[in-house]
């Protein structure tokens, strides 16, 4: 059985790597190798993650997705989510969550065959509670955001997302001294879509001047 990692995060402000270290000491204590990981800056609420069909793509029958929580693969809707769980089941792949301890069977590549249809019909019902649960959670935050924001708008207070200054401008003048985009984001902890807009707004400013 091969296991590979996914990880997300929802902008690329965000480090999509953050929960490696939990998925490694969780393949250390459970006995196997984590094969390949695909880490990707998008939306849980999206289709449209090109790293994930990517590992899906890459999966054989058999093989297991590892994620760090359910909504790391799930805020879709309803038919999005169908969609998406006919993909993994298609595929025949096995999805082992550290938030579904039920999931954590498979990864034992020993599991007799009647225990492995028990799990994948418990798991099936599970997934489906826990990615419901986290499109409510989602709809919820940006039900309080947008009323949050509205509320800020009345009052003449909204400004709109501000980037972070602080960051920018150290990415900024680690370009100037001609550090590498790698190591730039090493060192700044971001994305290479932030370094790239810095990199952008840095060109245009220059031919502005």
């Amino acid at each position: 059985m091969f296991v590979r990692a996914y990880l997300r995060a929802s902008t690329s402000e965000q480090d999509a790597n953050r929960a490696k270290d939990a998925l490694d000491k969780f393949a250390d204590d459970h006995g196997f190798q984590i094969a390949a990981y695909y880490a990707e800056n998008e939306s849980g609420a999206s289709l449209q993650r090109p790293k994930l069909f990517e590992l899906l793509a890459a999966c054989k029958p058999g093989d297991a997705l590892l994620i760090e929580q359910v909504d790391r693969l799930s805020r879709l809707k309803a038919d999005d989510w169908n969609r998406l769980k006919a993909e993994i089941t298609a595929r025949k792949i096995r999805i082992i969550a550290l938030d579904l301890p039920t999931s954590w069977a498979m990864a034992n590549a020993n599991t007799d065959e009647f225990t492995t249809r028990m799990f994948d019909a418990i798991n099936g019902m599970m997934l489906d509670m826990l990615a419901a649960v986290a499109r409510k959670d989602y709809e919820d935050r940006r039900r309080r955001q947008n009323e949050g924001i509205a509320k800020a708008q009345a009052a003449g207070a909204y400004r709109g997302r501000q980037p972070d200054a602080d960051r920018y401008a150290s990415i900024e003048a680690l370009l100037t001294k001609g550090v590498s985009w790698k190591e730039i984001m090493r060192a700044t902890k971001c994305s290479r879509g932030t370094v790239a807009r810095v990199a952008a707004k840095a060109k245009s400013d220059a031919k502005a001047a």
